[in-house]
């Protein structure tokens, strides 16, 4: 990402967590597709060496180079939330990918600025493909700019999910309404549902049940493609938001989605 266009201490952040993220691609996929050991966690989501593996080696870099900074992580947890600057970071988010040679599982990190993401990566490892968000900046990929589409209307939009499993009660009965009102809708993806619709492959990604390291590096590469991300009530998502999240190629589209979840 061409990074004259930020202030030159952010900017030189975003430098130094590219080069850290490209660095980690070998950790992780040095475990890819050789059967690591799973280890199920207490909330009966899998783990493995390389996730852990790779947020090691990332909380040990960013804490090298930045100790004052604050840590959000998949594995670790917490440190230091006071912290004006925090980040996020999901190793490998896509692990039942990951352990089942899916190759579309990615690595998340994102740096917020007193609680608001200032620019997002999305990195692939196994493809060698990369998003990066950044505020004000736009969203690249592969070095050029990246954007959503101006699909307005449900009938003609694909719709992805990471797996209906994911949707209970009434969010799987509003999930339920929205898949029979598209074009499309197909499941699988992880973060790199995202990454398409920031690339204008896809329209709309809706999600339940997340964590904050699952999205808090989307929403940079969503909004600075040209897209929406927020809540399933329409607010911007944060550290603090419930874990079900729409990401849309434009408020249009946004907006239709709302309807169906107001209408439920």
């Amino acid at each position: 990402m061409t990074l004259s266009g930020l202030e030159p201490q952010i900017a030189e952040m975003l430098d130094f967590a590219q080069t850290t993220v490209t660095q980690a691609r070998a950790v992780a996929l040095k475990w890819f597709r050789q059967a690591p050991e799973i280890i199920t966690k207490a909330d009966e989501s899998p783990v493995t060496i390389a996730d852990r593996s790779v947020e090691q080696f990332l909380r040990d870099a960013i804490l090298q180079r930045y100790p004052e900074h604050g840590m959000l992580g998949e594995e670790f947890g917490l440190s230091h939330l006071d912290a004006q600057y925090l980040w996020s970071i999901d190793p490998i988010d896509g692990t039942r990918s990951f352990i089942s040679g899916n190759p579309l599982w990615g690595c998340l990190v994102a740096l917020l600025r007193d609680g608001v993401p200032v620019f997002g990566i999305v990195d692939i490892p196994f493809t060698g493909e990369r998003w990066v968000g950044a505020q004000g900046q736009g969203c690249q990929y592969r070095g050029g700019a990246c954007h959503t589409r101006q699909t307005d209307r449900l009938q003609d939009a694909i719709l992805y999910a990471t797996s209906p499993d994911i949707f209970t009660g009434d969010e799987a009965r509003v999930f339920d309404a929205l898949t029979r009102a598209v074009y499309l809708r197909r499941f699988g993806g992880d973060c790199y549902s995202y990454a398409l619709l920031a690339s204008g492959h896809v329209d709309l990604v809706v999600e339940a049940g997340l964590q904050p390291y699952d999205y808090l590096a989307l929403r940079p590469v969503i909004e600075e493609a040209g897209g929406v991300i927020t809540d399933w009530a329409g607010r911007p998502v944060t550290m603090h938001s419930d874990g079900r999240v729409i990401a849309a190629a434009n408020p249009a589209l946004h907006q239709a989605v709302l309807d169906i979840v107001a209408a439920r």
